[in-house]
């Protein structure tokens, strides 16, 4: 791959806040990061909180003034959150439309109707990728653990055979697909154009969904075959709803930011004429705040009102939206905090003659940073967070397509073997009512399997393209 080999970049460093040389500049990266992982993972300590410590030790470390580690923070927290804190939050609202609503649950329900048998695993991917689209990954968990739950008692299917495809579907999206926050931050961290990002996770994602789902399903439900616990089937969320909003009309809101950003992507690529009449206006209705608004304020008519809500039910529906994201929120800042103080202390030039000297190809170099982090942090967040930080210098001079891949690897790499440390895979223990070795078998495994093809595939294209 000579063209993302960073051998042939051509990147100035940011202006350092320190004159340390590159052994003490790594002492630094490993001690920073190590801050932040004992931090999290031996103390509990919130990641917001975490990341901020680690950035002050980062710069004690690398023997930078600490007024100049705090601007460095401070500047990288606002920078992040200006970029991607709307968005998060606009997602957030749409995915609290769609639950409440009883939109999600006529998207399950008009598939599982239409499916059956050997169909069943697809449609429960299917189903995971729709709604995993602008859903938080622990919100589509409780959105669709009950239905996984109820259509393996009801139809007598392997709990693994139904629950593994959801949970790839779900996991997928938030590893590689924006508007989650991950990928968000890393197309912020290196430039990315999101439209081109979104439209080459898809192509990444399709099969990587497919192996690591319905495939790889058949193998958990042999290693792991456990029926689905009957404590654990809670109430649907829109049981309590006179009506919900149809079918189609709900696909198609939470499919318009999706359309709306791949077509002022492909409209990009075509017309390539800034002056264009239709480039730009594809490149306002295509951007991601007006893509995500647009649907936002389309899903209060055609899911909102189709339910039945009233004004203020509407009202309060947005409001109870955006307190959970508060805290996804701080940590995303607090790790755009963390990037601009290892770019300024000079961490990307270290990198760059890194990767020059032992020629590692910057995508593999990516994944590679990004399954450290994670494995050490649990987060695939901060994973992704931190490697975007630390690879944003190899980024410059790399073609759009090439920055939109080098995201994709990051979000690769964020997701491998998910153990003991990491939230997800507590939640899904107990959900399925299995021992920990039993959610090693399968959901570890799953997650690590949609980690390396998921690279796979991202190094396919990038001779491809």
């Amino acid at each position: 791959m000579p063209s993302l080999s960073v051998e042939i970049l051509a990147a100035d460093a940011a202006e350092p806040i320190t004159s340390a040389g590159n052994a003490q500049l790594g002492i630094a990266v490993l001690a920073g990061i190590a801050v932040i992982v004992v931090l999290i993972t031996k103390f509990k300590l919130h990641a917001f909180l975490a990341l901020t410590i680690g950035s002050l030790a980062l710069g004690a470390f690398a023997g930078a003034p600490l007024a100049d580690t705090i601007k460095s923070f401070t500047t990288g927290l606002g920078n992040t959150v200006a970029g991607v804190g709307v968005l998060i939050a606009l997602g957030a609202i749409l995915g609290k439309l769609l639950a409440d609503s009883g939109g999600a649950d006529q998207i399950v329900d008009t598939i599982l109707a239409k499916a059956s048998g050997r169909a069943m695993p697809w449609a429960m991917v299917l189903i995971a990728s729709v709604i995993g689209l602008p859903l938080f990954f622990e919100v589509g968990i409780v959105l669709l653990i009950p239905v996984v739950l109820l259509v393996a008692k009801r139809g007598n299917y392997s709990l693994m055979r139904i629950g593994i495809p959801a949970l790839a579907g779900l996991s997928v999206m938030h590893g590689l697909i924006p508007p989650h926050p991950g990928p968000l931050v890393a197309i912020d961290a290196v430039g990315a154009n999101l439209g081109v990002t979104l439209a080459l996770g898809l192509v990444v994602a399709i099969p990587t969904v497919i192996i690591a789902g319905p495939v790889f399903s058949r193998y958990a439900a042999r290693w792991v075959d456990i029926p689905a616990p009957e404590n654990m089937i809670p109430v649907r969320p829109s049981e309590d709803l006179e009506k919900r909003p149809g079918f189609g009309v709900t696909v198609a809101t939470v499919m318009l930011p999706v359309v709306l950003m791949l077509m002022k992507a492909l409209v990009d690529i075509v017309v390539d004429d800034p002056e264009n009449g239709v480039q730009r206006v594809t490149d306002v209705i295509g951007s991601p705040l007006i893509a995500l608004l647009a649907a936002v304020i389309v899903g209060m008519f055609t899911l909102g009102r189709a339910a039945g809500f009233t004004k203020e039910r509407l009202s309060t529906t947005v409001e109870k939206s955006l307190a959970p994201i508060a805290g996804v929120l701080l940590i995303v800042g607090a790790g755009g905090g963390f990037k601009q103080t290892l770019i300024d202390i000079g961490v990307g030039q270290m990198i760059l003659e890194f990767s020059e000297n032992w020629s590692i190809p910057a995508l593999l170099l990516a994944w590679l940073i990004a399954v450290a982090i994670r494995l050490a942090t649990g987060s695939a967040t901060v994973a992704t967070i931190s490697a975007a930080g630390l690879v944003a210098p190899l980024a410059e001079g790399m073609s759009t397509t090439e920055t939109a891949l080098l995201v994709l690897a990051i979000g690769a790499g964020s997701l491998f073997f998910s153990h003991v440390n990491d939230a997800g895979f507590w939640l899904v223990k107990e959900y399925f009512g299995m021992t920990v070795g039993q959610t090693i078998k399968t959901w570890s495994v799953m997650e690590t399997i949609i980690s390396v093809v998921g690279i796979g595939f991202v190094l396919l294209l990038s001779l491809v393209l």
